[in-house]
């Protein structure tokens, strides 16, 4: 990973890594468990400008063994009605899911508030062994307005976000696991090298396909037209071209060696 910020200002509250295929963002107020201030809200924002500029690949995590401990209380407690209405928290977390590639939020620790919602944003979720996700909003006075009301149910189910919005269940790591929330639950000490293999993983794709499977999965009530369309452009492309040829040159020289007549036998993928 090069430390290249690719013309990024200093940042105060986040450790940003650019790399050929990705970014690497650390939320990076351990002394306030990573909550996430108005200045962090600004600097993601500008973080977001680069990844639709030059689309890459985010791996976003949280430093001192937390991901997010939520918002930061005491600027919520000065905040009114217009600053509700303006969606500070929420517009920058549906920026983050409208990203053109795909993203993945490593949650050791908490995941509180504003913290989880910014992990429910993300594509996919791995999760350290004392990952804990949580919305304690309503204890607040508030509610959980920053997309955890409609994106959790969609993630976990009504019953489960009912429990965490309405409840107060925190979810630790193997509940997470076992509701699809994350993907896997690995060992500390590899939570950011697992996360790195997903993402290297993903980079053996397509860049093409991953952003408009993204796209087409995240475009509910536009199928099948969407799906359409896509392909026609992925069919359209050169690297469909050679990964298909790549493909079937492998298989027959897989077939020729092991004594088969080449193309005597044909696979076939319908999509």
């Amino acid at each position: 990973m090069s430390t290249d910020r690719a013309g990024l200002p200093a940042f105060e509250t986040l450790r940003v890594e650019t790399g050929e295929d990705r970014v690497v963002v650390t939320l990076d107020r351990p002394e306030a468990r990573n909550a996430i201030s108005a200045l962090m809200i600004r600097e993601l924002h500008t973080v977001c400008e680069l990844l639709e500029r030059e689309p890459r690949m985010l791996l976003l995590t949280g430093a001192g063994g937390a991901f997010a401990g939520g918002a930061d209380i005491a600027e919520l407690l000065e905040r009114g009605r217009d600053q509700a209405l303006q969606g500070v928290n929420s517009r920058l977390f549906e920026r983050v899911r409208r990203l053109p590639m795909p993203t993945l939020a490593a949650v050791d620790g908490w995941a509180l508030g504003g913290g989880a919602e910014l992990s429910y944003a993300c594509d996919l979720r791995i999760a350290g062994p004392k990952a804990v996700f949580g919305n304690p909003e309503p204890g607040l006075g508030i509610l959980a307005a920053a997309g955890a009301c409609w994106r959790l149910p969609e993630l976990v189910g009504e019953s489960v976000a009912k429990q965490v919005l309405l409840a107060g269940r925190t979810l630790d790591a193997a509940s997470a696991l076992g509701c699809g929330l994350v993907m896997d639950v690995v060992a500390a000490e590899e939570l950011l090298p697992a996360a790195h293999a997903v993402l290297d993983r993903m980079a053996k794709s397509s860049p093409t396909a991953l952003r408009l499977t993204k796209l087409v999965v995240d475009s509910p009530g536009a199928h099948p037209v969407a799906d359409d369309l896509a392909q026609a452009v992925l069919f359209e492309g050169q690297d469909k071209r050679d990964r298909m040829t790549g493909f079937l040159d492998r298989k027959r020289e897989r077939d020729t060696g092991s004594g088969h007549k080449s193309g005597s036998k044909r696979t076939e993928v319908q999509a």
